[in-house]
């Protein structure tokens, strides 16, 4: 019997009151989100810190399999520039940690402005990889970015495939393979426009390839401001989720 291995989610726990029904009825928004989902991305940890009793609560609170992906603070990413940060990503690291095995991944994502430097990069991803050997995927705005591909792999660090995709080539997933990340923003009218079957079926093919070559795959939809994402969601989930097989299993 095959088993569902996608991270698939969306960026934040909301759910629509369209989408209710879909999930349980009782708990917290993020207990019902996660009894039929199988991964979420934080993206408040960008804005603003969490202790770590927050992560570990929300972390006790979800089946086992479900996992989290969290994105590194703008002050790391877009104030510093991802220089002198040491002391931030220990910090960091520190809240979000307290996830324990819950903690799937984290997100590093770069302001447009911010073009690739290679001692720069070099010198961020080596302290945040003494600190942390866990999945890491990079989300790049700036085309320069195309040139960090050894690095990157070097480093074990996969490339997001965005869309709408930020830089030439950044629909596809790059950099090291072990892990295939797709983050979905909304098309053609970003965080807003919901993505119809065509789409899903073409992305649940890749992602299926992925999976079956034994890489990591996390499918996370950002298209929640008219409230798509959700629905996207779920109807991923079930094209890659066999009939004869509705368990659903994280790695």
């Amino acid at each position: 019997m095959s088993r569902y291995q996608a991270c698939i989610g969306c960026a934040g726990w909301n759910l629509p009151r369209d989408q209710w029904p879909m999930f349980a009825a009782e708990g917290t928004h993020l207990q019902r989100y996660a009894s039929q989902l199988t991964a979420v991305e934080i993206n408040s940890s960008f804005y603003r810190s969490h202790r770590p009793k927050t992560y570990q609560r929300w972390a006790e609170s979800v089946p086992a399999g479900f996992r989290f992906s969290v994105k590194l603070p703008k002050r790391i990413t877009h104030v510093l520039c991802l220089q002198d940060c040491e002391p931030l990503l220990d910090e960091f690291l520190g809240q979000c940690t307290a996830l324990g095995d819950a903690l799937g991944c984290l997100l590093v994502q770069l302001p447009p402005s911010l073009a690739y430097d290679e001692a720069m990069a070099t010198a961020f991803f080596s302290a945040l990889r003494l600190r942390y050997r866990g999945a890491l995927v990079l989300e790049p705005r700036h085309a320069s970015w195309q040139n960090a591909q050894a690095l990157l792999v070097e480093q074990q660090v996969g490339q997001v495939a965005a869309d709408p995709a930020a830089i030439p080539g950044g629909d596809v997933p790059g950099g090291w393979r072990g892990i295939e990340y797709w983050r979905w923003h909304g098309s053609p009218r970003i965080y807003h426009s919901a993505y119809d079957i065509p789409r899903l079926q073409a992305l649940a093919q890749q992602v299926q390839l992925a999976t079956q070559a034994g890489r990591e795959a996390w499918c996370i939809f950002d298209n929640t401001a008219s409230g798509f994402a959700v629905g996207n969601a779920l109807a991923l989930q079930s094209l890659l989720t066999p009939a004869s097989n509705k368990t659903l299993v994280c790695k």
